[in-house]
Formats: C-alpha cells, sequence, structure tokens
C-alpha cells in the first residue's frame, strides 16, 4: 500500500537524520570537551607552579636577598604568569566557539521541534477524525483480499507505532533541548570567571613587570658590583661540570679497565646485571619522581642569556629546583653511590650510577649515604643546602648517560 511504503520512507529518513545529528553534535561537543578539560589542566598546573614558587619565595623575604636572586624569581613567576595568561585566553576563545556551536545547536532543535509538533498535531487530528473502531474494522472489511486485509492491518499499527515514536522523538528532542540551554549558562558563567581571571593576572603580571623594570634599573646603576656576582657563579659552575666530567671519565675507565679493554671507547662496559638496570632506567623515562617532595624548576637545562647581562650565554649542564628550607634529596631511581664530592669553595653532591646512566645531586649541606651504598628508589640521600645570604635552597640536579649531558626535565614526572 502506497500510505504504508510513504510512513516506512518518513520513518526512514527521519531516524537517519535524528541519528545523525546526535551523532555530530556529540562528536563535536565531545572534541571541545576534551580540549577544554585539557586546557584547564594546563592552566591549574600554572597555578600550582604560581603558588608554589610563593610559598617557597616567602620564606626567602625575611632573609637578605641579592639582587640577582630576585630578578630570577621575578622573571621565573613572569614566565609562569604570562603562560597562564596565554591559556586562560585559549580557554575563553573555546568557550566563545562552543557558546556559538551550543547557540545555533539550539535554534535548530528548536526548528526541529516545531516541526516535530506540528507533524504530531496533524497526525493527532487525523487519528481523531478516524478513531472508531468501527471505521478500523470496516476499513479492514472492504478489502478486496486477505492479502490486502492483512497489508491493511500492518499499516494501521504501524502508523500508530510511529505515532507513538513521534511522541518520544519529541520527548528526546525537549530534553537535549533543556540540557543544551543548562550547558550554555555554565559555558556563559565559565567564560565570565575565566575573563575575571585573566584581568587579576594582567594586573599582577603589570605590577612584577614594574618591579622587574625597578630592580633592574638599581642593578645598571652599579653594574660592575653585579658583574663580580656573575663572574662567582660562572666559575663555581665550570668547577662543578669540570669535576663532575672528571669524576665520570674515571668511571669509563675503571669500567673499561676492568672489562679488559686497553683503550677507552667513552662509554661504559657494562655486565649484565649493569645493563638490565640502565634498561629499566630508560624504560622510566618521563616518570622518574622529583628528588625534592615540594619545588619548582627555576633554571633550566641548556644555553640562555644571562638576565643581567645579556651578552653573556650562560649553559646550564642540569636544571636548578627551588625547594623548602632544608629539604630532603631522594635519589630518583634506584642504583649505587658512585661518588661523594666537594667543589672549591662551593658545597657538595652525590653521584649516583644507575648502569651507564648517572644522576647527580648538588648543593647538598648534608650527605646521608656514602661511596658504593646501594640506593633504593626515593631513598634520603642528603639535605639541600640553603643560603643565609639569598635565603635560597636550590638543588642542582643532573642527568648523564655516559658522558652525554641529558635534560632531567624529560625525565622526571610531570607534577
Amino acid at each position: 500500500m502506497r500510505n504504508l511504503t510513504y510512513i516506512n520512507t518518513l520513518k526512514k529518513q527521519f531516524y537517519v537524520l535524528f541519528i545523525f545529528s546526535l551523532l555530530f553534535s556529540s562528536i563535536n561537543l565531545n572534541a571541545q570537551s576534551n580540549k577544554q578539560k585539557k586546557l584547564e589542566a594546563q592552566r591549574q598546573q600554572k597555578l600550582k607552579e604560581i603558588r608554589q614558587i610563593n610559598a617557597l619565595l616567602s620564606v626567602k623575604k625575611k632573609e637578605e636577598k641579592s639582587a640577582i636572586t630576585l630578578i630570577e624569581d621575578l622573571n621565573y613567576k613572569l614566565n609562569v604568569r604570562e603562560n597562564l595568561i596565554r591559556i586562560t585566553n585559549e580557554q575563553a576563545n573555546l568557550l566563545t566557539r562552543e557558546i556559538n556551536t551550543n547557540q545555533k545547536e539550539i535554534t535548530s532543535l528548536r526548528t526541529q521541534l516545531q516541526e516535530l509538533k506540528e507533524d504530531y498535531a496533524a497526525m493527532v487530528v487525523k487519528s481523531y477524525k478516524s478513531k472508531s473502531e468501527q471505521s478500523k474494522v470496516m476499513f479492514l472489511l472492504s478489502s478486496d483480499n486477505f492479502k490486502q486485509a492483512y497489508k491493511r492491518l500492518q499499516y494501521i499499527k504501524q502508523y500508530a507505532n510511529y505515532q507513538k515514536e513521534q511522541g518520544e522523538s519529541i520527548k528526546l528532542k525537549t530534553k537535549e533541548l533543556q540540557e543544551l540551554n543548562i550547558a550554555l549558562s555554565k559555558q556563559k558563567a565559565n567564560k565570565q570567571k575565566l575573563i575575571e581571571d585573566n584581568r587579576i593576572a594582567k594586573r599582577q603580571l603589570q605590577k612584577e613587570q614594574k618591579q622587574r623594570k625597578e630592580l633592574m634599573a638599581s642593578i645598571k646603576a652599579d653594574m660592575s658590583k653585579y658583574a663580580a656576582q656573575i663572574k662567582k657563579k660562572r666559575q663555581e659552575a665550570d668547577r662543578l661540570d669540570r669535576e663532575i666530567n672528571r669524576l665520570i671519565r674515571e668511571a669509563i675507565a675503571a669500567s673499561n679497565k676492568k672489562a679488559g679493554k686497553k683503550t677507552s671507547t667513552g662509554k661504559f662496559v657494562l655486565t649484565p646485571e649493569a645493563k638490565k638496570l640502565a634498561s629499566s632506567f630508560e624504560a622510566n623515562k618521563g616518570k622518574l619522581g622529583w628528588p625534592v617532595s615540594r619545588g619548582v624548576i627555576k633554571s633550566k637545562f641548556g644555553k640562555t642569556r644571562s638576565l643581567i647581562d645579556n651578552t653573556v650565554e650562560v649553559n646550564n649542564s642540569g636544571i636548578k629546583i627551588a625547594t623548602e628550607k632544608d629539604a630532603e634529596v631522594k635519589s630518583v631511581f634506584k642504583g649505587t653511590v658512585h661518588r661523594l664530592f666537594v667543589v672549591k669553595n662551593a658545597n657538595s653532591g652525590v653521584m649516583i650510577s644507575h648502569g651507564n646512566y648517572f644522576t647527580v645531586y648538588y648543593n647538598l649541606s648534608k650527605i646521608y649515604v656514602k661511596s658504593g651504598d646501594k640506593i633504593e628508589t626515593g631513598q634520603v640521600i642528603g639535605q639541600v643546602f640553603s643560603s643565609r645570604a639569598t635565603g635560597e635552597s636550590l638543588l642542582d640536579f643532573r642527568l648523564f648517560k655516559d658522558k652525554q649531558k641529558l635534560n632531567p626535565q624529560y625525565w622526571l614526572v610531570k607534577d
């Protein structure tokens, strides 16, 4: 029958369009939601860094701090705050796009809902006009044959089902519309909060930029004094680099000699046990625990320009972690204490071997281990040195594979 075929065609078209619209909107919203969650996680990380550095630096305010240290602290906070503002802007922009998408979806849903209601109303009127059981019976009895009567019965059933399905579709669309309206209200509120947070962050950024400008002016007025401080720091760093390089060369030479190698290969000759340990260490890249319980990376690995004099290049062989006063220092992985060492006119350090990998913990005031000790992951090996002059508690943390310097930040778990 034509009516039955028409109803089936309508149902197929309706369901295809309905399911497609639901899937499309669901996929689109999920993709945006996932990106929003990722941005929020990044924003919370930056907020955490700011809270940590503020907590760590507030202790130092009681101490007499050098202008160089103050500049370093301010520069760190400015970088984190600028990243925070950038991420918050990205979130606000994404929310704007989500709001626009939802508003379009709401408009489309309202149109679909109106069409469904109009179709449903037309069906109800038609059903009412032919609702008597007698008319249905007469419709069946007037069939020319049994096959036609069967098809007419199927038509009556499908028509009734179609009415019911249309009614359910209206309910679903209405519910979806209500949920979108609620989501839209939340998104607008979230966007407003992000905008306000950014206003506060920008005001704080301007305040810190002003502090840095004033501090830089005072430094430039007495550059010779601060140039001497920079030179002293650089000399200490060079002595530390030379001492660590010497210890690693000696360790490689000893390893080669033990294995019967007459000339040094520049790399460790490892026993099966040491190979297994090195492989385990390498497998934990990006998963290693931090060497201190609380801290932020104040100085990153690699080449940078001096904050005081941009003509001076600084090449950091590791990272410097600002932490709490007298913080305990922990081994990031199991291994063996290779050497304890002291840098002339400076502080102490511990070198731990993990096969052909080495971790170095420098600027310690106390050491709780000795050469040859077997160390477990997370074991406390010493205490960080806290400077009375600057109020700083900085751990110099380094990582090597054979003689190659590695960026420790890539190996530590993201806090």
